[in-house]
This record gives C-alpha cells, sequence and structure tokens, in this order.
C-alpha cells in the first residue's frame, strides 16, 4: 500500500500493564489511510531507559519514519528526550523554543514554573519542533540513520492534532499515493462475516485483485470495507460497490465515513421519517432496546413508553396477557410474546411493538428450553410476527444480541424487507 516503511514506537509502563488501552496507534493509523499510506510495525516498551535507547536505535535503521508516542511529560518516568538523545549521542539541553512555549502555557493556566515543568523543554540538542497548540509538552523531530523521528505527546487530543497540522504534512507532500486511498464502507447487521465470504465466493469466483475486500467486527454490528489504491480504478470501485450491496441487500444499513449509527438510530430515523411510534415489551433484556432508543436525543418522537414485565405477575397485570397462556406455554413461548406485543401496543396507543422473552443464563434452561433460548414479537395489532433463536453466550452478549436482532427485525418491517436474515447460529 504504502512505498514508505512507517513504524511506531510505544512507550509506558501503563500501556505495558494494561492499566490504560492504546488507542493511539489506531489513532495514527486512521490518520495515514487517506494518504495510501499504512504503519508497518508497531513496538510497545516499558518506561526502561536502556530498552528505549535499544529500540530506537534498531528501529530507526529499519524504516523511513519512525513514531515515537509518549514520554514527553514532566516526570521521572518520562524518558523519550533522554533516550533519544542517547541513541543519537548528542547532550540534553534547554531548548529555547520549547522553554518560551512552557512559559506560555503555565502563564495561561495560571500555574507555577516547577523543574518538572522545565524538564519538558530539556531536549536533545539539533531537534526540530512540532508545536502542541493544546498541552504542555512539544513534539520534536529529528533525522537519524536517515530515518524521520518524531516525538510525540500520548495525550490523545494533543497527538491528533499535532499529526494532522505538523507531522503528516511534512512526510506527504511528496507521496505519489497522496489522496489515491479510496475507501468504501458498509455497516452490516444480520449475517457474519464467513457467511459474507461464503456468498462472494459463490458469486464473484473472479475477484479483482486491484480491489481489497476486508471485515471489522465491531459487535454487533459487522464493518465490510472495499478499498483500491489508485483513482485510476475509481470506476472499477464503483462497480463492486454495486455488486456487494446488492449481494447484502437489507443487511446492508448503511454506508459511512467516521462513526456510523447505532441500530436504534436508524430505527428511530425510519419512524419518524414514517411519523410512526414503537413500543417495547421486555422480559430477559431488562429494557436494554428501550434503552437504546432512549439513549438517542429526539428518541420522545417515536418513542412514549416501554414495559418491562419480568414476572409472569406483570405480564398479566400490565400487559393483559392471559394467565392461560403463561401456565400452559411458559413466559418464553411464542403465544405469550404476541400476547405482550398486542398489550404493550393497546396499553400504548403505539403503531409498532416489539417483545422479547427468553431464558439469559446461565441458569434456568431445560431441555425443552435450553439457556439462551428466545422468542421475539414485533408488528402492528393487526400483523405480529414471531420467531425464536438459540443465542449462545453470557448473560450480557446475549442480551445484546436479542435487542439488535429484535430493532433490526423492526427496521426489516418498515423497510417492508422480503430479505430473510442470516443471523449468527
Amino acid at each position: 500500500m504504502s512505498t514508505l516503511n512507517i513504524q511506531l514506537l510505544l512507550t509506558g509502563d501503563e500501556i505495558m500493564n494494561g492499566d490504560i488501552v492504546d488507542s493511539n496507534s489506531a489513532m495514527i493509523a486512521q490518520q495515514l489511510i487517506p494518504f495510501g499510506l499504512q504503519i508497518v510495525k508497531k513496538t510497545t516498551v516499558s518506561d526502561d531507559l536502556s530498552l528505549l535507547i535499544e529500540a530506537i536505535n534498531t528501529l530507526s535503521q529499519q524504516a523511513d519514519i519512525l513514531i515515537i508516542n509518549g514520554g514527553l511529560g514532566p516526570t521521572v518516568d518520562d524518558l523519550t528526550a533522554q533516550a533519544l538523545a542517547s541513541a543519537i549521542n548528542v547532550p540534553i539541553e534547554k531548548n529555547h523554543q520549547a522553554y518560551q512555549h512552557v512559559l506560555n502555557w503555565c502563564d495561561k493556566k495560571n500555574y507555577p514554573i516547577t523543574d518538572a515543568s522545565i524538564k519538558q523543554a530539556m531536549l536533545p540538542k539539533g531537534v526540530n519542533i512540532i508545536a502542541n497548540e493544546i498541552g504542555s509538552a512539544v513534539g520534536f523531530s529529528i533525522v537519524h540513520h536517515q530515518c524521520h523521528i518524531f516525538c510525540t505527546p500520548g495525550v490523545p487530543r494533543e497527538l491528533a492534532l499535532m499529526l494532522e497540522k505538523h507531522i503528516i504534512p511534512q512526510f506527504t507532500d511528496n507521496v505519489t499515493q497522496k489522496f489515491s486511498y479510496q475507501v468504501r464502507k458498509f455497516q452490516v447487521f444480520g449475517i457474519g462475516e464467513s457467511s459474507i465470504q461464503q456468498l462472494i465466493n459463490n458469486n464473484f469466483p473472479e475477484w479483482p485483485a486491484e480491489i481489497s475486500l476486508g471485515f471489522r467486527a465491531c459487535t454487533p454490528m459487522l464493518e465490510v470495507k472495499l478499498a483500491t489504491h489508485s483513482k485510476n480504478n475509481l470506476p472499477l470501485l464503483q462497480q463492486w460497490q454495486d455488486k456487494i450491496l446488492h449481494l447484502l441487500g437489507d443487511h446492508v444499513l448503511c454506508q459511512f465515513e467516521g462513526t456510523p449509527p447505532t441500530m436504534a438510530e436508524h430505527v428511530l430515523s425510519l419512524l419518524q421519517e414514517k411519523n410512526f411510534k414503537v413500543t417495547t415489551a421486555e422480559s430477559c433484556t431488562g429494557g436494554l432496546i428501550a434503552s437504546l432508543l432512549t439513549d438517542i436525543s429526539g428518541a420522545s418522537e417515536s418513542f412514549e413508553a416501554g414495559f418491562v414485565t419480568y414476572s409472569n405477575l406483570m405480564k398479566h397485570r400490565l400487559l393483559d396477557v392471559p394467565e392461560e397462556l403463561l401456565l400452559e406455554h411458559g413466559a418464553v413461548s411464542e403465544p405469550v410474546v404476541k400476547a405482550m406485543v398486542k398489550g404493550a401496543i393497546n396499553k400504548s396507543n403505539a403503531d409498532f411493538g416489539i417483545a422479547v422473552s427468553g431464558i439469559a443464563g446461565p441458569n434456568g434452561g431445560s431441555k425443552e428450553k435450553p439457556v439462551g433460548t428466545v422468542w421475539i414479537a414485533w408488528g402492528t395489532s393487526a400483523k405480529i410476527r414471531t420467531i425464536t433463536f438459540i443465542i449462545k453466550g453470557d448473560r450480557e452478549s446475549f442480551q445484546i444480541s436479542v435487542a439488535h436482532r429484535a430493532l433490526d427485525l423492526l427496521r426489516r418491517e418498515i423497510l417492508m424487507s422480503k430479505q430473510t436474515p442470516m443471523y449468527k447460529k
């Protein structure tokens, strides 16, 4: 993909110990993608001076660009400047530009000037300063072993701005792939990646080498990605995008850039577009479906009431589920979820209803109804559909899966879809 060998060196005991999750490398990779660039190697080391020096020397002999992230702060475990100075064999000195930045930052924040804050201005001799428009520690760069080394702060907001405004432009101006990487992302639900791959293999055995196909699980959703590395292939990319959209049909929720909508956002958008209202009647999900809907601003336009009826008594009292149905069939049954939907619609006067009743586990199952069994009902008072699943997994994943399948089934109902979803068994 890229003609540049770009490597990352991440520093910090907190990353190695799992105290924080490394999100910065993903951010860096995402900022590089539009330029046809990618990271070929990522190395993480603890706050150990000798390990840092060794890593800088080794990686700078392999890479064209080395981005060092973290270790620029005021504390004794922030060792990047010292390690770089030792690796390139230059002294540490007070950098006037960095010192002035620290003074200005402390004055703006009304913080006292301390030895710790001044430490952030003690940098390897000869480095070029990279402006930090948010934080106290500047970034800096230098060439070593013909490798461009960029030292960056670990604070995500500071890193993101520094990359976008000051670092990436330095090494993309002369890259021939600039803006050549073209990608199309699709949010998919109701079919697993192995099923999609098999569909593609069956329908398109001659997949073009110019178009790459990728999948990313964003539980409970799936992201399907088509990409090409040349503007010349844009017509081909469009052609294969159309083929994939046709193949996957209503499994595709949307094409997107950035952060895709949630399932609840898709459903509410459809309801609001058609001026419909929905109600929910939940047992095994404990109000999760209603919570997903009401997480979204403006949900009250389409959602006025939901019912959490965990016990049989409350199903009868609040939703008018006949006691004889509960006694004869049990709470986890088709007749009961149909009655729950009907009762919820009658009580709320909504246009659509969703009802779920199941066995979330880990206890409570039987031979006839094992743990993971769930019945879902959805539709209008005049037309109620039902389906049953056995969804394996822990209690939380069961509830998330049930809630999203229920919302997706309503989405398909509103769209009048005739396609059967291929939910994972």
